[in-house]
């Protein structure tokens, strides 16, 4: 491509974002804030002056994935001549800070996640410009919530020179706070996030607001922890009120919420759930263990015998309700019987669905300094073992859907032709999805469920 002068704009600038959904939530508001500026959104790199790599460093993995992402694309021709910026966001600059740049001098630029509200300064500085432009809607405080004290935007989906794949997302996932203050002792988001601090309820509804606008038909609540939303505001704001108040607005519309802590899930937010039928019936709620020396060695708090509590009163308050929780395998110190009292938990079927993963050691928590670790490939068969049973367990569960009725939010359609949807029972990218023979994207139709792969299912 032909670069433009870096002294004026417009100039282009496409992201590469890794890691979960709370990061292509940041991604999309820098989208925003660049193309109010007056930038230009493009999805090929090759048609880009800088790119932007949002990465995630929650564990070791991530890691690993952020930087072979941040390599290949500083061997892109256009970077490697200059002509092309690279920008390094997110999490890894937020966590390893000064050490990055003198790691990765492939690099232009580093924005930690408190910096990303800034994003169109920092650009405009790493090209020369001298930019004008409007000031954003004061409003809208996203930006102070993240440290960067810089209001977020305020302004129609039709304003952007956006590419289509975000603002007009059949489900999108709106933040309702950043941080976290559980200090996990296996967890660095407190160290790369920062402190908890919930987002206000005008902040949230505006944004849900312009994501409704823009098409979405199903918005997700995300945030490290989300059952904490409204703790710190100095109000009577919990996240039933916020999921009641929502529900009742935009009663056309799909909300689920994901990441809730089981101190989390009060009756109060039960009874909303069991109020509205536009709520999604799903709880994602990660134990990570049920032994409970284990669980206190994590500093967190439960054993089985809780847990099984907790699971059978929601189960008595929203009897068709789905579960979903994730579980570590192979936390340091942990003996076969603790292990082999995991894996009874799972075989035992109180989750609809169960995510498993190794445990990850990374260097500044408390339980990297622990006695006790476990071999990597222990750890790796460990959890693969748990898999295999969850797999087992929560395959059955799906199949005995064949022959229900569900509502199906039709998401996509495949290369092929193939039409696709997700349940209420499914939450994006993480439970599979349904196949189903007639429809457009963005309908929601009642399907009737005929067979079912594993977690996927098929639907006329």
């Amino acid at each position: 491509m032909t670069h433009p002068s870096h002294e004026t704009l417009p100039l282009a600038v496409s992201f590469l974002t890794l890691g979960c959904a709370k990061n292509e939530v940041d991604t999309a508001h820098m989208q925003e804030r660049l193309a109010h500026a007056g930038f230009s959104i493009v999805n090929e790199i090759a048609d880009a002056d800088a790119v932007v790599v949002n990465t995630c460093s929650f564990i070791q993995s991530a890691t690993e994935e952020s930087i072979e992402a941040i390599l290949d694309v500083a061997a892109l021709d256009a970077v490697r001549c200059g002509h092309t910026k690279l920008v390094v966001a997110g999490c890894m600059p937020a966590r390893y800070g000064d050490d990055l740049a003198a790691e990765l001098t492939e690099a232009s630029m580093f924005v930690p996640c408190s910096k990303e509200d800034d994003i169109v300064s920092i650009l405009c500085d790493l090209f020369g410009i001298d930019r004008t432009v409007e000031p954003i809607d004061d409003d809208f405080s996203y930006g102070e919530a993240n440290g960067a004290g810089t209001s977020a935007l305020n302004i129609e989906a039709a304003d952007y020179a956006l590419p289509d794949q975000e603002m007009s997302a059949v489900s999108a996932y709106v933040k309702i706070s950043d941080g976290c203050d559980r200090f996990c002792s296996y967890c660095t988001i407190p160290y790369i996030r920062g402190r908890y601090h919930s987002f206000t309820y005008s902040d949230i509804r505006q944004e849900v607001s312009r994501r409704i606008a823009a098409g979405a038909r199903e918005i997700v609540l995300i945030a490290q922890d989300t059952g904490r939303w409204g703790s710190d505001l100095g109000s009577d704001d919990t996240l039933a009120s916020l999921m009641d108040r929502l529900a009742d607005e935009f009663a056309h519309v799909w909300f689920r919420v994901m990441y809730l802590q089981p101190e989390g899930i009060t009756d109060e937010l039960l009874h909303v759930f069991a109020k509205h039928d536009n709520i999604c019936n799903y709880l994602d709620i990660p134990l990570q263990h049920v032994d409970e020396s284990l669980l206190q060695a994590m500093n967190r708090h439960g054993n089985r015998h809780e847990f099984v509590q907790l699971v059978d009163r929601i189960r008595r308050m929203l009897p068709d309700v789905v579960l979903r929780t994730t579980l570590i395998a192979g936390f340091p110190g942990e003996t076969d019987e603790q292990f082999e009292d995991l894996c009874s938990f799972v075989e035992e079927g109180y989750f609809d669905y169960v995510g498993v993963f190794p445990y990850s050691r990374e260097e500044g928590t408390r339980a990297a300094a622990l006695a006790d670790q476990i071999d990597e490939d222990e750890k790796r068969d460990r959890a693969q073992r748990v898999r295999d049973i969850a797999d087992s367990v929560c395959s059955q569960i799906i199949a005995a859907r064949i022959g229900r009725t569900f509502d199906v939010l039709i998401e996509g359609i495949e290369e092929d032709g193939q039409l696709f949807g997700r349940a209420m029972c499914q939450a994006p990218e993480v439970d599979g999805v349904v196949y189903v023979s007639e429809g457009n994207v963005g309908d929601v139709r009642r399907v009737t469920i005929t067979d079912t792969l594993l977690y996927e299912m098929e639907g006329e």
